[in-house]
């Protein structure tokens, strides 16, 4: 053992099985990487025998032919510590090996080997990340490396890393170091990349140059037959491949026994066999390298127990041997792109030409969900049905949407967040720059790992919370479409003012109150032209309204008199617009016609002949207009409001940590000892009001004179420290006679000799701080002022990790009673920097440790001398959302969401 290290000799075959993951390449395959065990010695030697003479002369300094078997045993047997390895598996080959070996107790010496055939894919930078965690766990700080001078790929893979690197050159090798602590431009290198890998392999999904349907079907009643029959609808612009054993061709195309014997190249192959037969399906289709899998057959997850447990298995052994899969369950995926035309989904029509991305997940849903996009004039670029959402998510598709020029809005219906910190991280990104609309089914329900810990969030902070990650959360499909054609078709507001022209005024009236409600602002008073209004004075009062500069957006309302047809008004109304606003400058809704989408006579037509930018949606009635209208207004003000930055005050020590917290986690929560809630939170300079712990009225006396007077006893029961009328607590006590009457009193009143002495805080404001994990957005920071009203009224502002500094700012000013810290009625404020860091100290632990289930800082006493904890709980245990820290890992598929 590497002198100056201590720790526990551990079977070479036991290592942390968090170590372990699934992760996507650069070029959108995947590999699963784990600690190396005696086992892979074989696997080490064929690796070795596949190198190139370059590459182990790169690696070794040297010709190195062959591994004698002292070496072998070596580089194979480790103890997870002092001398870890990972190998990166595809199939059953290792591909890649990153090793690291104690120097001192500090640093590590760190080396890579990359198979020739896998080099480029981007192993070495995800290697290197993995390896720098394990390092960190134990206890290391510092890499080292020794490369030749000509390895200039290696070198690169340490010079991109985002680590500040010293360089030394000496007789050809190039000596580096570097601290392997995330630094800003590390965790910004590591989500840009991982942002690449995620998208191309959406990408890969979308844009296939080849498509096998397996189970294509002669049969219409069958599955295969629709799927196949809309691939070949669509007009795919790649060559389709019908895999069918019985029949040698399939609605006129050649099809083939088995995936196998297709002679070429497959991208993407849509499973539709019974869910018995997909297994099989499946070692077809990584025998042949199939990228993508869409499983469109039921029977899995969804179907119990013995469904999941082959949905995991399947899902693994994908992923194991490079491929991503879609479903099972899955209605299918579709992309409208010209020199795509891909529908391969059980819906018979592929959607117009449009910007807007849509993912779902029910299947039972997507096809009415097309359907009604394409009634209401609503265009897609993509649309993917994930059904089980067992391996591709809604995450891997914002990765993508983000980077796609073809999608300009992005629509979600999710019944569930596989992973909803990194949800929240990508949608508050992507939303600068693409509204995301979003319908949550069963938000109300809290999933039985949660209900220990979660409180009831009311809507108002429901609604902060999906505003926070740059999400316009609508209730329903319905309003989903609403909103969606106002994104799709009509330029961001410039403010909240709204302008009302129609030829009724009491549907103005309405128009005008629905606004109010809505917290728009009326800029002009309503227009009324009147009923016996023509099509030209009607248009010129809208063009006027747009003129004005009191106005930023426009609500039209129509009555359809009966002399003159409604499609003449229609007509001059979109002809006003376009020549007055040229579909740039402000936003236009409307009530015309009683139509429900993009009317032909209020559309600006594509090449296509699909409604396109500029178009004017209508809707049945004034609220649905103006309520779509105001959840555009509250986006573009969130847009143009300061993002802040991701905050991580000093003085932070994580590997301390999360050493605590390893040793601590159980197998089921556990609540910590006073000792441990105090040590944990100095790992991140929370300071807990000093105090002891006594047993005795003597021992009561001797701590408040070791801790200074005034002191305050407090019951070691919770429920008696809260309550004022139970007598729990004692103040401000100045002497040993009011220490030892304080004494006697709590013992009386809790039954127990033990209880807790504190030294007094200054007088302030009762604040609770505190952690809790939700199922949309993952752990959620919570504050709000103590006490029975607040608690009454559920008086709490929530924020998702992690914090900006304007997140942090808004939180401890949210709650209705917040004004009570900013010198309500003369009182002088409270110091409101420090108890934004003390939120953003909050934030970093629950970021860094996920098992802590929950944390309660309650009272904390703000007041102007700053911020002082007295009271603290803190619950650990597994945590049921995935957490978004670490290396880059594809979620995990051992258990269900």
């Amino acid at each position: 053992m590497t002198a100056g290290t201590e720790h526990t000799a551990r079977d070479p075959f036991d290592f942390p099985r968090h170590w372990e993951a699934d992760v996507v390449l650069a070029d959108g395959g995947t590999v699963h990487l784990r600690p190396i065990v005696p086992s892979d010695a074989d696997g080490l030697v064929a690796l070795h025998g596949r190198l190139s003479e370059r590459t182990r002369y790169l690696r070794y300094f040297g010709a190195y032919p062959r591994i004698p078997p002292r070496d072998l045993e070596r580089f194979s047997t480790v103890d997870h510590h002092d001398r870890v390895a990972f190998v990166a598996l595809l199939g059953d080959d290792i591909v890649a090996v990153g090793r690291y070996e104690r120097l001192d107790p500090d640093s590590a010496e760190v080396a890579f080997v990359v198979d020739d055939a896998h080099q480029g894919r981007g192993l070495g930078s995800i290697l290197l990340e993995h390896l720098a965690a394990a390092a960190s766990e134990s206890g290391l700080g510092r890499f080292v490396a020794e490369v030749l001078a000509e390895n200039t790929a290696m070198i690169r893979v340490f010079r991109d890393a985002g680590y500040q690197v010293s360089r030394a050159f000496e007789e050809g090798v190039v000596h580096l170091e570097f601290d392997i602590d995330p630094t800003e431009e590390s965790l910004a290198v590591a989500r840009a990349r991982e942002q690449a890998a995620e998208a191309r392999s959406v990408h890969n999904l979308l844009h296939p140059r080849s498509v096998a349907v397996i189970g294509a079907s002669t049969d219409p009643t069958k599955i295969g037959y629709a799927v196949l029959s809309n691939v070949l609808a669509a007009d795919f612009a790649g060559t389709v491949y019908p895999v069918n054993p019985e029949h040698s061709s399939v609605r006129g195309v050649r099809s083939y026994p088995s995936v196998v014997d297709i002679p070429d190249p497959v991208d993407l192959a849509v499973v539709a066999v019974p869910a018995d037969q997909v297994e099989a399906v499946l070692d077809g289709a990584l025998a042949k390298g199939v990228k993508t899998l869409v499983i469109v057959s039921a029977g899995f997850a969804e179907a119990g127990p013995h469904g999941l447990h082959a949905e995991l298995r399947l899902v693994g052994e994908a992923r194991a041997h490079g491929m991503r899969v879609v479903g099972p369950n899955a209605l299918g995926v579709l992309d409208t792109d010209p020199a795509v035309r891909l529908n391969a989904t059980l819906a018979p029509r592929l959607p117009k030409r449009g910007r807007t991305g849509f993912f779902c997940q029910s299947g039972a849903l997507g096809i009415a969900i097309l359907a009604d996009a394409e009634a209401r004039g609503l265009g897609l670029s993509t649309f993917v049905s994930a059904g089980n959402r067992a391996d591709v998510s809604g995450n891997d598709l914002l990765q993508y949407w983000e980077t796609d020029p073809a999608t300009d809005l992005v629509l979600l219906y999710l019944e569930s967040f596989g992973n909803p910190r990194k949800f929240a991280r990508l949608a508050r990104r992507l939303g600068r720059s693409k509204p995301i609309v979003a319908v949550k089914s069963g938000r109300h329900a809290v999933r039985p790992q949660l209900a220990a810990t979660s409180t009831e969030i009311d809507e108002s902070s429901v609604q902060a919370l999906f505003e926070q990650a740059g999400v316009v959360r609508v209730d329903t499909l319905a309003q989903l479409f609403d909103t969606a054609l106002v994104f799709a078709h009509q330029p961001l507001p410039a403010g909240s003012r709204v302008g009302i022209v129609g030829n009724s005024s009491a549907i103005g009236l309405l128009a005008a109150d629905t606004a109010r409600a809505q917290g728009l602002r009326l800029g002009v008073d309503p227009v009324d032209v009147g009923p016996q209004a023509g099509p030209e004075e009607f248009a010129a009062a809208v063009g006027e309204a747009l003129d004005s500069p009191e106005v930023d957006a426009l609500v039209v309302v129509f009555v359809p008199p009966v002399a003159i047809p409604g499609t003449a008004y229609a007509r001059a109304l979109r002809d006003t617009v376009v020549a007055r606003n040229g579909g740039q400058g402000k936003p236009i809704v409307s009530t015309f016609l009683a139509a429900e989408g993009v009317p032909d006579e209020l559309a600006v037509l594509s090449d296509d002949g699909a409604p396109s930018f500029g178009s004017i949606p209508s809707y049945p009635s004034p609220e649905r207009a103006v309520n779509a209208l105001a959840r555009v207004v509250r986006y573009a003000a969130w847009r143009e409001r300061p993002q802040g930055t991701v905050v991580r005050p000093g003085g932070l020590h994580p590997e301390r940590a999360g050493g605590l917290v390893r040793r601590l986690l159980g197998e089921h929560d556990v609540e910590l000892a006073v000792d441990d809630v105090v040590g944990l939170l100095d790992c991140y300079g929370i300071q807990v009001v000093p105090f002891q712990v006594v047993a005795t009225e003597a021992e009561a006396v001797v701590a408040a004179a070791e801790l200074g007077y005034p002191v305050t006893l407090k019951s070691i029961d919770d429920t008696l420290r809260g309550r004022a009328d139970l007598a729990g607590v004692r103040l401000d006590l100045i002497s040993e006679e009011s220490v030892r009457a304080g004494y006697r009193d709590i013992r009386e009143v809790s039954g127990t000799e033990r209880m807790y002495v504190q030294r007094m805080a200054p007088k302030g404001v009762s604040c609770a701080v505190g952690l809790q994990d939700d199922p949309s957005f993952g752990t959620l920071v919570s504050f709000g002022l103590s006490g029975v009203v607040s608690a009454l009224l559920g008086d709490q502002a929530f924020r998702a990790v992690p914090l900006t500094d304007v997140d942090a700012a808004t939180l401890v000013r949210e709650p209705r009673t917040a004004p009570l810290l900013t010198g309500y009625r003369g009182d002088e404020p409270a110091d409101l920097d420090a108890l934004e860091d003390l939120v953003l100290r909050v934030a970093a632990l629950a970021e860094d440790n996920p098992e802590v289930r929950s944390l309660v800082l309650d009272p904390v006493l703000a007041s102007p001398e700053g911020v002082f904890v007295t009271n603290a709980r803190v619950v650990l245990g597994h945590p049921p959302s995935r957490p978004d820290t670490g290396p880059r890992r594809l979620r995990q598929i051992n258990a269900p969401d």
